[in-house]
């Protein structure tokens, strides 16, 4: 980026669009947050984003574009890569000799660029639209949200399969090479966690799960089905020849300049076979406690739990509720030479420095609780334990806390509390379980507003009940997300972790200890200061961080 593009508010300014009160309040805010001046302008609503763009265009002294409606040639889209152009805002429009026509929507984004005169050996003629408007049409040419690539499908699809030896033969030729790894590029850099692909009839389905949510991805002719699959099959190293047993495998994906993790799930249907790829990515899982979503004092509570030197600690909640990111943030907060972790994982989804991590085997009979009892021989000082599932788990679990080990778990259960009966039903003893339990922690994801959208609404009376709002509550105002290409039109993007935690305090020990009910537990808790789920929710609702119909969603399954 040159220094001229420091100018953008002085000559918003000359084309009298902002105030210098307006450029000074900007440039303040820009100094926090380090936000592009163009879009903080907008942002703030000072000017539209047709009116950035033009001023960044008569500033750099190029033509400003409109792209709706015009023709891309399909020769100038296969000259970039769509994952170059969507970077860089940047689409290939037209190739004349040896000149390349581009619309781009930073005109002073001199390496991207330079990038492509080299990519391609033509001298780049650049023109400035909007970064709407590009974004539309990468979508619209490259066959949406960045899910395909122009003239592949187009390439290979009149092609037949035929015999099994050149199914194969296809799954390695460019095109469907091209295509998969595109599709996967997409996945990552939109957030997905998942990628299904789902054999129908007459067609190849593909959804992401964004954000907790599935949503539809591009559609591929039934005839390059056989191809896609076993192109997936032969980078996860899996038997392409086997289509009538379920498959696993794992892929390592490198994706701008980093590796991503995909475990890979077959499953035959009636149509082909489904295939699952679940999106591991490190700087994605591993955060820091501060980042998951904690108040801070649950936060405060959660981190004096943590630092104890012996005894259970529980996160619970459904499959997805991310689990898994909580106590891995939790390890990596304790991690130090100074301690010996380790962990028993089905299956160990990521390798975290200084620890030692095993995976369980059922087939060979290593099991979490023939592995609990091996690490106990191990001198570890904290363990993790994947999931309690049985109760010889729960009771080498048990022993290894009460003999001076931090052992960190999970459970599936509904909230805090219930993990307490889930362990009684197990057959554990309750004295037992009230001497080594330190804190259970319960938790649920939900999705946060889109900042790009976000608006200002007066829920509906009736939702306001649901929560257990009163009356009073009826003026109030919290928010939505209007929905925008960047939220793909749900109004929402990431997600963020609602909690309560229970410490175990000395009194509660006794109740448990006496096989106390769910019901009586859960009031002392709150007595003593513990937060629900639900009452989480509604603080960052009112936050503005999410919206009351996503936590009632959540916090209610519904």
């Amino acid at each position: 980026m040159i220094n001229s593009r420091g100018r953008l508010g002085e000559r918003l300014i000359v084309m009298g669009l902002i105030t210098q009160d307006q450029l000074n309040s900007a440039l303040k805010e820009q100094k926090k947050t380090g936000e592009p001046l163009g879009k903080l302008f907008q942002r703030l609503g000072y000017v539209s984003e047709e009116a950035v763009s033009s001023a960044l265009a008569e500033q750099a002294g190029m033509e400003k574009f409109a792209l709706d409606g015009y023709p891309a040639e399909s020769e100038a889209l296969h000259l970039v890569p769509e994952s170059f152009a969507r970077a860089h805002k940047v689409i290939p429009l037209l190739k004349e000799d040896n000149c390349l026509t581009v619309a781009i929507a930073d005109p002073f984004d001199i390496m991207a660029i330079g990038e492509i005169e080299r990519l391609t050996n033509l001298r780049v003629d650049a023109r400035v639209a909007t970064e709407t408007d590009i974004l539309k049409t990468i979508d619209r040419f490259y066959g949406g949200s960045g899910r395909s690539h122009p003239g592949v499908v187009e390439d290979i699809s009149s092609r037949d399969a035929g015999p099994p030896e050149e199914v194969e033969d296809l799954a390695v030729v460019a095109p469907v090479v091209q295509l998969v790894n595109q599709a996967i590029i997409a996945a990552v850099k939109e957030g997905a966690t998942d990628i299904h692909l789902e054999p129908k009839e007459r067609e190849l389905r593909s959804r992401f799960r964004i954000d907790g949510i599935l949503h539809e991805g591009p559609t591929f002719p039934k005839n390059l089905q056989a191809a896609i699959t076993t192109r997936i099959k032969i980078m996860a190293n899996l038997n392409i020849s086997e289509s009538r047993l379920p498959q696993d495998g794992k892929i390592i994906f490198p994706v701008d300049k980093k590796h991503i993790d995909l475990r890979v799930s077959t499953l035959p249907n009636i149509f082909g076979e489904n295939i699952a790829l679940r999106i591991l990515d490190k700087e994605r899982l591993v955060l820091g406690l501060s980042q998951l979503g904690f108040s801070p004092p649950n936060l405060t509570v959660f981190k004096d739990s943590i630092l104890k030197s012996h005894g259970i600690i529980l996160v619970c909640g459904p499959t997805g509720s991310g689990k898994t990111t909580t106590l891995y943030s939790a390890l990596s907060y304790l991690n130090s030479k100074e301690k010996n972790i380790v962990t028993l994982e089905d299956p160990v989804e990521y390798e975290l420095p200084e620890l030692c991590q095993s995976q369980i085997n059922l087939k060979q009979g290593f099991t979490f609780a023939s592995g609990l009892r091996a690490i106990l021989r191990q001198d570890p000082d904290i363990i993790l334990v994947g999931e309690m599932r049985d109760a010889e788990t729960v009771e080498a679990a048990i022993r290894a806390a009460i003999t001076g080990h931090l052992v960190f778990s999970t459970l599936h259960t509904n909230d805090a509390v219930g993990a307490i009966a889930r362990l009684l039903d197990m057959g554990v003893e309750p004295y037992l379980l009230s001497s080594s339990l330190v804190a259970i922690l319960g938790q649920r994801l939900v999705r946060c507003i889109c900042p790009a959208c976000k608006e200002r609404v007066r829920p509906e009376e009736d939702l306001l009940k649901m929560v257990g709002m009163d009356e009073k509550s009826k003026g109030l105002l919290f928010h939505q997300g209007k929905g925008c290409e960047r939220c793909y039109g749900t109004g929402y993007r990431d997600r963020i972790g609602i909690f309560e935690i229970l410490p175990v305090s000395s009194f509660l020990a006794s109740l448990i200890a006496k096989g106390t009910d769910d019901q009586t537990l859960k009031n002392r808790a709150k007595e003593e200061g513990m937060t629900t789920m639900m009452e989480d929710g509604l603080q960052k609702a009112w936050e503005g961080v999410t919206t009351l119909e996503e936590v009632v969603r959540v916090a209610y399954g519904s």
